[in-house]
């Protein structure tokens, strides 16, 4: 990513300065963040619950401490728990809760829908956070936080500035935006693919980051030959220091940056820059990094800057394809390989001691590395930094197989051990250097005590009153500057003193002694009113679980399939084999209309699907599907939910709304779903925990599909089969091929896009969950859907046939999904009772 400077800021001038907020995974990364310049950090537990399970996480008993520590030094906490909750952990997400708010957490990040209304019931006071798992995309999808109660949403990353300035129009919620770190190729909160593929849901914390693999295009049954582009599903990391004044002005609340597993030395980097290109911005001066400082964070964690989706989709800049590992600098190019030396043109600055990697495969993962141990100019031993010409770097004996280094290889810097020691000296030591800066006011009268009053930034307040009253002077009369010596005097403790006010009524004289013990005793109070938890909340007892009767009126009283179509010809074969329960999604939605007609000449109905993603520019999409007439519609977020109760159409939530326990039911029931599609993060002890916990005539389980794995705002298609940038300029090749994705163990994954031009990557392998369906039918489920993807007519006959025959008890479970070569599972995580998976089977 080139240097930037950013665009005037005058409008970024006139708004409040954005919170910075900082990933802590471990206590490192809290002090790192403290010490250069973070107003907030956001950290996961070890309880769970959180989607970076990976990261080393705080345990309950760290919470007091660690929010004490964040508390004195001005700084805000919030914990995540942003994963989708079970029906049968309930009951320990409450526990988790109790022990958050006790500790005086500032507010919490919550994914699940009934882990919010959870929230809500047990800690009201405690303020709540829309995560991006919750793939909020517009002011209508963000009503739903609205609905709950919350404080704040994380915008999806997929957002453009421009759109968020829409959102901010629309909506009074504070926004937080994702400034910095690893992208998604994905929707969070809406990627099923290490799941589907290796059993681990990202919608848990356990994503195996499948878009970082490589895979091969095929097209219309051909390979492409794309030369070094393998790594088609692997954006280059989100830079957006230089965009600073942009997103102040379309009204950020807060600027996020991403990193709970990344180091402590790589928090301190990227919280120091982005304070500097936040004070400048509000400043009103343009914001421009030097060549050295983008070096510098490139250096702690880089697959290559760019600035993400905020200036909207380029889908060639934002996925090159070339690789998918940390790289670091761009160091330069090997001229000459010799026996121990090899020679390098360089376009970065190297010094002994620096790491190195070489690239040496076909794809730039394949690097082979090490420390610099010498640098070489004509001959000559260097001992500073060099950074351009030609110099020749040795190593250590065997520490780099010279035989697979070629010329015109690229060669990174991957480390600089120097940079790495100066960002650890910021956060090291035994005691912390930064203070909270304190606003005083003194009220000093003779013949009367004298009163101080201690305000921080983050509201806490405290009072001292001097033991005995002030004297009348007869010399040195007590001034303004004398109280802001002898009070300023913090040094040692957590504060500074920002400002001073003062009321000195006559002429009285006050001992410094008697200052000496004020300034003693108001640190001792403000220490303790800052790190006191807020007072123990109100814990009404837990919301019951949701106690439906046992029927729905107007339900059928024996199972019933519900077919998806994604095509006419599809819809066809379908009718012609007697099935008049339809759900529709086409990419084309002008072929609706024949759609509607064809179930109603037959007497079928048929619900259409809605995108799952809603922009600020797509309610339009809402109005076509209600022209089309339908029976009713598969809604897929909340503004389609709260779209189409108000057109007055029956809805059918579907498995993106991300239903997993009885709460979320309920609140789904409640505004206005007429059943909701179980979460495929349910395996089949959890999907029969969520049966037995609500109504099951009101769930639609999902049997037989291939599952929708990425879904994403890329497109594949422009970014390797159209000279354009994006859907306005990409001459639609979606519409004349057919693609897929070869995996590293060559399965051929289905690639399609939706009416918003957004692709979704199918796996090729169907997945059954037969095996469960008499037990869900003996619990009252009374509805399941099949949904086709590509089968022929021949093989629509034979899935029909066979869950027809289930249904009606004249085969098993195991007997379907071995005659349909399914694999075996409910969901995308493999329950105790299901075959296993290899979760490295895609690695």
């Amino acid at each position: 990513m080139p240097t930037p400077t950013s665009t005037p800021a005058s409008a970024s001038a006139t708004r409040p300065a954005p919170e910075l907020l900082a990933p802590a995974g471990d206590w490192d990364c809290v002090r790192a963040a403290i010490e250069n310049g973070a107003d907030a950090v956001y950290f996961g537990l070890e309880a769970g619950f959180n989607a970076r399970a990976r990261a080393a996480n705080f345990t309950l008993d760290d919470l007091p401490r660690l929010m004490q520590t964040l508390h004195l030094r001005g700084l805000r906490g919030y914990a995540t728990l942003n994963t989708l909750v079970f029906s049968d952990e309930l009951p320990e997400f409450a526990r988790v809760v109790a022990a958050v708010a006790d500790a005086g957490v500032d507010a919490v990040l919550v994914q699940d829908v009934g882990a919010a209304r959870l929230i809500r019931d047990l800690a009201p006071d405690l303020p709540l956070h829309a995560s991006t798992q919750m793939t909020l995309t517009s002011a209508e999808t963000i009503g739903l936080a609205e609905t709950l109660g919350m404080d704040r949403v994380v915008v999806a990353r997929e957002l453009s500035i421009a759109e968020i300035t829409a959102i901010r129009r629309m909506t009074t919620m504070p926004l937080e935006v994702f400034v910095h770190g690893a992208l998604c190729v994905a929707y969070s909160g809406q990627c099923l693919t290490s799941e589907s593929l290796g059993g681990r849901s990202a919608n848990r914390g356990q994503c195996a980051q499948a878009c970082r693999l490589p895979y091969e295009l095929v097209c219309d049954g051909q390979d492409v030959d794309l030369g070094d582009r393998a790594y088609l599903l692997s954006p280059q990391d989100l830079a957006a220091y230089v965009l600073a004044p942009e997103l102040i002005a379309a009204g950020v609340s807060a600027f996020k940056i991403e990193g709970r597993l990344k180091t402590p030395e790589y928090v301190a980097n990227i919280t120091r820059h982005y304070r500097q290109a936040i004070d400048t911005a509000v400043a009103g001066q343009p914001v421009t990094f030097t060549p050295r400082q983008v070096e510098e964070m490139e250096l702690s964690f880089s697959r290559g800057f760019s600035p993400g989706w905020l200036h909207g989709c380029d889908h060639k800049m934002l996925v090159p394809a070339t690789g998918s590992a940390k790289r670091g600098v761009r160091l330069g190019t090997v001229a000459e390989v010799r026996r121990d030396r090899i020679a390098v043109d360089l376009v970065a600055g190297v010094k002994r001691g620096d790491g190195v990697a070489f690239d040496c495969g076909a794809t730039g993962d394949e690097a082979a590395g090490g420390r610099v141990y010498e640098v070489f100019d004509r001959g000559r031993s260097l001992v500073e930094s060099v950074d351009s010409g030609r110099v020749e770097l040795a190593f250590a004996h065997g520490a780099i197989d010279v035989a697979r280094i070629k010329p015109g290889q690229a060669v990174w810097k991957t480390d600089d051990q120097a940079l790495t020691s100066r960002l650890r000296k910021s956060f090291a030591g035994s005691e912390l250097k930064r203070r909270q800066p304190i606003d005083l006011h003194v009220t000093v009268a003779a013949g009367a005590a004298v009163r101080m009053t201690a305000h921080t930034l983050l509201g806490a307040t405290c009072e001292v009153v001097s033991a005995e009253p002030a004297r009348e002077a007869t010399k040195h009369p007590l001034s303004l500057d004398t109280l802001r010596d002898q009070l300023g005097r913090l040094g040692g403790t957590p504060f500074e003193l920002r400002s001073l006010s003062a009321e000195i009524t006559g002429t009285p004289m006050v001992p410094f002694s008697v200052l000496g013990k004020l300034r003693h005793d108001l640190v001792a109070r403000l220490e303790e009113a800052v790190a006191k938890p807020a007072a123990v909340r109100p814990r009404p007892a837990p919301t019951p679980r949701v106690t439906n009767p046992a029927t729905v009126p107007g339900e059928p009283a024996l199972p019933t399939l519900h077919i998806l179509v994604r095509s006419l010809d599809q819809l066809g074969h379908v009718l012609e084999r007697g099935e008049r329960r339809i759900h529709a999604e086409f990419a084309d939605i002008r072929l609706y209309r024949d759609a509607v007609d064809r179930c109603r000449g037959v007497g079928a109905t048929i619900h259409l699907a809605t995108p799952r993603i809603q922009k600020p520019d797509e309610m339009g999409i809402f109005r076509l599907l209600v022209k089309q007439a339908p029976d009713g519609i598969l809604v897929r977020n909340w503004a389609g939910l709260r779209f189409f109760r108000e057109a007055g159409l029956p809805v059918v939530g579907d498995f993106s709304l991300n239903v997993t326990n009885e709460l979320t039911a309920e609140f789904f029931t409640t505004a206005g779903c007429d059943r909701m599609t179980a979460s495929y993060d349910c395996n089949r002890e959890q999907l029969l925990g969520l049966v037995a916990a609500t109504s099951p005539q009101r769930l639609e389980v999902v049997v037989h599909q291939h599952m929708p794995m990425f879904h994403m705002e890329h497109c594949v298609y422009c970014a390797v089969l159209s000279p354009g940038t994006n859907k306005h300029n990409c001459g639609r090749p979606c519409d004349e091929h057919v693609v897929k994705l070869r995996d590293r163990i060559g399965v051929e994954h289905p690639l399609a896009a939706d009416v918003g031009c957004r692709n979704t990557l199918y796996n090729a392998v169907p997945q059954s969950g037969a095996e469960v369906v008499p037990m869900l039918i003996s619990k009252g489920v009374r509805h399941f859907r099949i949904e086709l993807l590509e089968e022929s007519g021949a093989e629509i006959g034979r899935v029909i046939a066979a869950y027809r025959d289930l249904l009606a008890g004249r085969t098993t479970g195991r007997d379907v999904w071995t005659a349909l070569k399914a694999a075996n599972r409910v969901g995308v995580t493999r329950g105790t009772l299901e075959e296993k998976r290899n979760p490295l089977a895609i690695i």
